[in-house]
């Protein structure tokens, strides 16, 4: 039976790259195949509609396995189980302690904590503490970075005090100087020198990792993936330089570094990211060390709040399941899931549920914890794989020629890279060329904030304050700028500034849609204007259709109509559009949804509007507002 089967796929011929390419060209039907099928990614690369085994075939590393070097595949070989994490942002000890407990019984394995610089103290670790089996729990801690080598030595002194086995202790802190050097424009070069005495505090404790390497903000600052990568490579490399070169063991500098990887929504592209990230890392630690187990790289990942929105916030649930998909099928340690809510309010209990239970869901229902490298042997991943890892590459080479990643801190590249980077993506917002949902594209016509606002950024472990949303500077501790920083701003914000803009305004635009002709044509530009003019928080008003331009004005100020647009063909606007905006006569804004090769005729008889797919979004809505008053 078994040989009758093995016979039966010699009875079939592979087809050719060329086959293919011909059976694709087919149903293109004489559009360009490099427009319609390759995907020309962010990080510089295109990736092709299919891949063949003979591609696989060329990588190098293609073979290895889950669990070996360079940890491709996964770091571990007989399953894909991770830390299911939580963090608490409570100021009262006490009360961090009670929802720590809580939430350990609702399926939380991992904990971290948000520490006021000013309450760092052994009796604050004792109250948060109280009644956590520190063996058996994962805990991460943040503080301000010139309070983290105190915290270490009041948590290594708690974890003697309760007989905890030094073996299973596992857990973080976020010692991470660089970070404030890149988010604050703080020169903490000073700061650094500490991570020596830090690493050896918790040298008998291998599994707790003291320096952190929290890429997680550039991705939250809109950082591609490959840029996202090739920093944190670059990042945890000077860290492990300056440990080994201040006298500490390759090994135990290795062992000693956790990565916070941010995930964003490009599903694919994440699965990859983490995959390369590990296979870059061992490289770069087999030049420290001979040590394999030493270069393995420990990812907590967490789902980004660049692309959430405050405006249809219950999509964010949608764009975080995705990433924490990537990040369960990447392989990673532990997972973060930022709540729906996070971008206007301190997350509710409704919203911290959600969070864990979409951990829980590709846990227990989808099984994605008991699968090893899922994506492993997929031709496209594997490819997307190498072509990140080698753009990533690059770019880490690039830091190094600067001299390192604290010398490219510490002149700016790094955050002038990531900050034009952000300006680009908010340049192709606004032209609706990366697609926010219920946003930029598809809004809820009948949505109102309801009083949400966005949150500020702040430092929230300096800051008193933290649970509303607020900043507050503590000492030595304030946010003085040094060097250049990174300026964090959701993609969503300034349609959400221009959205909020309009709700207060005495009264809120009505925008009339004037259909007809051509009953298709007249159809799809009333629903791309609609959804174009509502993304400002416009009341949108649609119709089935109108005999006469006469009839379709008339209809418009009854309504009590600030905006009219017309919706017909390219070939009708001949016909309909100067009658109409001669017979509207300036009594509201006129607006003519397309681009229509009579468009300078138009334009010679006085109509100034247009909208359609090349418009900039965003500065024609704002245009608009301005010419309302708003």
């Amino acid at each position: 039976m078994a040989d009758s089967k093995e016979k039966l796929f010699s009875d079939f011929t592979a087809p050719s790259r060329q086959e293919w390419r011909d059976k694709i060209e087919v149903d293109l039907k004489g559009a360009d195949y490099q427009k319609k099928m390759v995907w020309r990614t962010n990080e510089g690369f295109s990736m092709e509609p299919f891949y063949l085994k003979e591609d696989v075939d060329k990588l190098p590393l293609v073979n290895a396995l889950p669990g070996e070097f360079p940890y491709v595949r996964g770091n571990k070989a007989a399953d894909n189980e991770w830390y299911v994490r939580q963090d608490i942002k409570c100021e009262c000890p006490k009360e961090a302690n009670a929802k720590a407990l809580d939430v350990l019984n609702k399926g939380v394995t991992s904990l971290g904590f948000c520490i006021p610089s000013e309450k760092v103290s052994a009796e604050y670790i004792e109250q948060l503490l109280e009644g956590i089996y520190v063996d058996c729990v994962e805990l991460n801690f943040c503080t301000c970075q010139c309070k983290t080598l105190e915290l270490a030595q009041i948590l290594v002194a708690y974890f003697q005090k309760k007989g905890a086995d030094a073996e299973k202790v596992e857990g973080s802190l976020s010692f991470d100087p660089l970070e404030k050097m890149l988010m604050k424009g703080k020169d903490t070069t000073e700061v650094l020198k500490n991570a020596k005495t830090l690493v050896e505090t918790f040298a008998a404790y291998p599994k707790f990792r003291p320096i952190a390497v929290n890429a997680y903000k550039l991705t939250n600052a809109g950082a591609y993936s490959y840029q996202d990568l090739g920093y944190a490579l670059a990042w945890g490399n000077e860290y492990l330089a300056e440990l080994t070169e201040a006298g500490v063991a390759p090994e135990l500098a290795a062992q000693s570094i956790k990565f916070n990887l941010g995930i964003n929504g490009v599903y694919f592209m994440e699965i990859a990211k983490l995959r390369a990230a590990r296979m870059l890392w061992a490289q770069i630690v087999s030049q420290y060390t001979a040590c394999k187990e030493s270069a393995k790289m420990h990812v907590c990942a967490f789902t980004t709040t660049y692309n959430q929105t405050l405006f249809d916030s219950y999509v964010n649930m949608l764009r975080s399941q995705t990433e924490t998909m990537s990040a369960a099928l990447g392989g990673v340690e532990s997972i973060v899931v930022t709540p729906f809510d996070e971008p206007y309010e301190v997350p509710t209990d409704f919203a911290e549920r959600i969070a864990r239970n979409q951990q829980l869901l590709l846990k227990d229902e989808c099984h994605f914890d008991r699968m090893v490298d899922v994506a492993g042997g997929s031709y496209f991943i594997e490819e997307l794989t190498a072509a990140l890892a080698g753009q990533a590459w690059k770019l880490f080479l690039s830091v190094e020629e600067e001299g390192g990643f604290l010398a490219a801190a510490k002149a700016g590249s790094v955050q002038n890279t990531i900050n034009e980077t952000n300006k680009t993506r908010h340049a192709n917002a606004d032209k609706r060329k990366e697609f926010l949902l219920g946003t930029n594209q598809f809004p809820n016509f009948t949505e109102k904030s309801e009083g949400k606002e966005p949150r500020p950024v702040c430092c929230v472990a300096n800051a008193t304050n933290a649970t509303n949303g607020t900043n507050a500077t503590n000492g030595t501790c304030g946010c003085e700028s040094e060097i250049p920083a990174i300026k964090t701003s959701r993609l969503a914000s300034d349609f959400e500034a221009l959205r909020l803009g309009t709700e207060k305004a005495a009264k809120v635009p009505v925008a009339f849609m004037l259909t007809i002709g051509n009953l298709a044509m007249r159809q799809a530009r009333a629903q791309f204007s609609c959804n174009f003019l509502a993304a400002a928080g416009y009341q949108v008003i649609d119709n089935l259709g109108f005999k006469t331009v006469e009839e379709g004005v008339d209809a418009a100020l009854a309504a009590g109509a600030d905006i009219v647009v017309i919706c017909s063909s390219d070939d009708e606007y001949a016909e309909y559009a100067i009658p109409a905006f001669k017979y509207l006569n300036g009594r509201a804004l006129y607006v003519v949804a397309g681009a229509p090769a009579c468009t300078e005729e138009l334009k010679a008889a006085g109509i100034e509007n247009f909208i359609h797919v090349r418009s900039n979004q965003l500065e024609t809505l704002k245009e608009y507002n301005a010419k309302l008053g708003i």
